[in-house]
């Protein structure tokens, strides 16, 4: 009936019929929420590891382009993300997404400052006692170990982030969710 007479091609390795939590279906998957005792929508593990790869992209270091670009880039990325999937549950998700995000654009940051005095510089002008931001700054481990260093999460937390421009995926979520 669907190829003759509604002239359609069935393609038989996406066409089946199965459990909920076996299909994607445009980038959804399904889970059993044993509270409302119903299925809900979740974004796909393949549909994550996608936004994933895209997010680490955006957040390369080697990429030669001004961290305001970078964050202008991802907060596209962040956005379309979150209004394609507003209807999913993923709240956890995006809160585990959104740290991810903080600590790579935290890397970008440390990378582009270079230079251990204007490391310091910038340290101490956003409120880092000077003895930590000479020990920091310093230091020769890389760049992803000193992305996670208590001054410097302190220095680059959130709502400074989020004062330079980055829009963030778990406020984001949370405002525009669906509930069905």
């Amino acid at each position: 009936f669907i190829k003759e007479k509604l002239g359609l091609k069935v393609n038989m390795t996406k066409s089946k019929v199965d459990k909920p939590q076996g299909l994607k279906y445009l980038g959804f998957g399904f889970y059993f929420d044993s509270r409302a005792y119903q299925f809900k929508a979740k974004p796909h593990a393949k549909s994550v590891a996608k936004f994933k790869k895209r997010m680490k992209e955006l957040t390369c270091r080697s990429w030669g382009v001004s961290n305001s670009c970078k964050v202008e880039k991802l907060n596209q990325l962040i956005r379309g993300w979150i209004n394609y999937f507003k209807i999913g549950s993923m709240k956890r998700l995006c809160k585990e997404l959104d740290s991810r995000i903080r600590y790579r654009l935290r890397m970008c940051i440390w990378k582009q400052w270079k230079l251990p005095r204007t490391r310091m510089r910038k340290l101490i002008g956003l409120g880092v006692a000077s003895h930590y931001a000479a020990t920091i700054a310093n230091d020769r481990k890389g760049y992803w170990f000193n992305a996670g260093n208590k001054a410097v999460n302190w220095a680059l937390n959130k709502e400074r982030l989020i004062s330079w421009g980055y829009y963030d995926l778990a406020t984001a979520y949370q405002s525009m969710h669906v509930n069905y």
